[in-house]
């Protein structure tokens, strides 16, 4: 059985690559890697069909490093320590690459593995991830890897590599020299073909292949492949959902956003779209709660209340009829005025923490649990329900003002 096409016309070398210039273009980042062969190991951020998997096949290849494909779906530990095993048996070199698609799979025990082995640089993690790794990816591993992030391929690319795949639909494979001219698209099929592909490869190349695959005779027979015979392929085309895909993120994307404008009607369309596609009522749900403390937060804290039982509703109901109870939520969440102090507060605050670190705690806070630790001042001088004015914080962050109800983030009292 033959790989997918989108397998067997991926690009070997830079030079037939398309897209992310910004990365691979002259003297940009993944050029000079290549071009030094001074590999690192590195994160590769970006949406699906965008040349993630491929990019790191040439930077292995080009630098003539052994190359371990794994997913973090399928894998686990036990995977990794065969790969690991066998370099440090001496079966493969000190820096071999493993590439690991969707990191962002991987608990915090199964990242926490692969630390020291990045750290000593016993193996070179490539991974690949369509979730932003700021949250998907622990600190430590964060820390050891590059982050590149790769962006969507603009149309006129995807227009290449629809010619490429036409290319090698015509010869029978990509360096043929032999063309038959029977296999075309017309103008209006093309756009519409990179207008469904969202800057997609993946999803233009594999709905060519099976168009190709599925009506072969009658694309011989018009010698072309239609509009017609594209959407026979594709049989739902407005209903594009890939639940592990790009279009996954735009549509709960567009529903918290909609909400976020207090547009009611706008957020019921995309929840409609997401339950038409089968998606998971517990992820929207789950949306939904952090949006009740995010966006609405203190201009209506029962909107947490709300959410969570939402939330629930659909964990005890499900499909179809758990839909109901998210339409209600919506439109509960929706229409709640809006208030982000909290969520800014928190985040002030982060951003203090990782400036400063571990700041020392004022002694009169600390809990004074042996004799020796009262004697030195743990403890002393508290006050159980002190002025609220005293400082609490330690000393280098004396004074600082983190919460703000009326701060530049001003109540939005959503229209009724």
């Amino acid at each position: 059985m033959k790989n997918p096409l989108a397998d067997r016309i991926r690009p070997r070398t830079l030079k037939d690559f398309i897209g992310q210039k910004h990365l691979v273009g002259e003297n940009k980042p993944l050029r000079l890697v290549i071009e030094k062969k001074q590999v690192f190991s590195m994160i590769f951020w970006g949406p699906p069909g965008c040349g993630k998997t491929t990019l790191a096949k040439i930077i292995a290849k080009a630098t003539d490093r052994k190359f371990f494909h794994l997913s973090a779906v399928s894998a686990g530990k036990a995977d990794l320590r065969k790969i690991i095993d066998s370099i440090e048996n001496g079966f493969y070199e000190k820096g071999t690459i493993v590439f690991l698609d969707e990191i962002h799979r991987f608990n915090k025990a199964q990242q926490d593995y692969l630390l020291p082995f990045v750290e000593t640089g016993t193996i070179t993690l490539i991974g690949a991830t369509t979730e932003n790794p700021s949250f998907e990816v622990i600190g430590p591993l964060l820390s050891r890897c590059r982050v590149f992030v790769l962006k969507e391929l603009q149309p006129d690319e995807i227009e290449k590599i629809i010619n490429r795949v036409l290319e090698h639909l015509r010869g029978g494979r990509m360096d043929s020299t032999e063309v038959k001219d029977w296999v075309k698209i017309d103008k209006k099929t093309r756009s519409w073909l990179v207008n469904l592909s969202a800057g997609d490869a993946r999803q233009a190349i594999t709905l060519l292949e099976n168009a190709y695959n599925l009506f072969k005779t009658q694309i011989k027979k018009q010698s072309k492949i239609s509009l017609k015979i594209l959407k026979n392929t594709l049989q739902s085309p407005y209903l594009r959902y890939d639940k592990a895909g790009e279009e996954h993120y735009n549509v709960i994307s567009a529903f918290i956003k909609s909400m976020r404008a207090s547009n009611v009607d706008a957020a019921l369309y995309y929840l409609a779209r997401m339950v038409a596609a089968g998606e998971d009522p517990l992820f929207i749900a789950r949306r939904m709660v952090i949006f009740a403390s995010e966006d609405i937060g203190m201009a209506l804290p029962t909107a947490l209340v709300v959410a969570n039982a939402v939330f629930q509703a659909c964990n005890t109901i499900g499909y179809p009829e758990c839909a109901i109870n998210l339409a209600h939520g919506t439109v509960y969440l929706a229409k709640a005025p809006k208030n982000r102090s909290s969520y800014n507060a928190l985040r002030s605050a982060q951003a203090d923490v990782e400036k400063y670190g571990n700041l020392s705690i004022p002694l009169h806070l600390r809990n004074p649990v042996t004799k020796l630790m009262k004697k030195v001042g743990y403890g002393k001088d508290y006050e159980q329900y002190p002025d609220k004015t005293k400082n609490l914080l330690p000393d280098k962050l004396k004074g600082r003002k983190y919460y703000s109800p009326n701060s530049a983030n001003k109540l939005n009292y959503a229209r009724t």
